[in-house]
């Protein structure tokens, strides 16, 4: 069950959702248009800045703090984003079990939580399953894009999608690189640089050309 007040028959924060099927995106999205998947939406600075200036794109917004999907929801339902859907999920479970398979265009990782002591590093989001997870909802040709101001867990990004083949590194667009939230702004200023990492996934089998 999807809530949300009768008046609105597409509800911006999906919750409570039944966890034991996937989402169905044809049916929580207004239009069918390639999805775009922020794993981790803080403050909704980017998504909701995503969804604005891309409309024939879907967007959804992931967190586990639902004071955040709140602010989220009523920011996107004051700008009229239709476009725009959040969940409120542990974000390993959702994209494993709960994103149809190759149902998503892009995928978006901006500071995720850096478990900078190295007994905690294997708490990090991006760790060696991560990419089989994200290979299992990407459709063929779809990317995922990074950002991180700890140089620690930039290298271990850059190692986990080596260690996977159908992963090749690409160039972060301009028009992703030209924006930056207020809290990356922040870190900027006092001379913490952004680490950029970008990957797109074609399974072995699909013809690249």
């Amino acid at each position: 069950m999807i809530s949300g007040k009768a008046s609105r028959p597409y509800p911006i924060l999906l919750n409570p959702f039944d966890i034991r099927e996937c989402l169905n995106l044809d049916w929580i999205f207004p239009l069918k248009q390639p999805t775009e998947l922020e794993l981790g939406s803080g403050d909704g600075a980017f998504i909701l800045h995503a969804a604005r200036t891309n409309p024939h794109h879907n967007f959804i917004a992931t967190e586990r703090l639902l004071g955040r999907l709140k602010k989220i929801d009523r920011m996107a339902s004051r700008a009229q984003l239709h476009n725009l859907r959040a969940v409120r999920h542990e974000i390993s479970y959702l994209i494993r079990y709960l994103i149809p398979e190759s149902s998503i265009h892009r995928i978006h990782v901006y500071f995720p939580d850096p478990w900078p002591k190295k007994r905690h590093a294997r708490l990090r989001l991006i760790r060696p399953p991560f990419t089989r997870w994200v290979a299992r909802i990407l459709e063929p040709g779809g990317c995922l894009f990074t950002r991180t101001d700890d140089p620690a867990y930039a290298e271990q990004i850059r190692l986990v999608f080596a260690g996977d083949p159908e992963f090749s590194p690409i160039p972060t667009p301009q028009m992703l690189s030209d924006y930056k939230t207020e809290f990356e702004n922040h870190w900027n200023k006092l001379g913490i640089p952004t680490n950029y990492a970008a990957y797109q996934w074609f399974p072995l089998a699909y013809p690249k050309g």
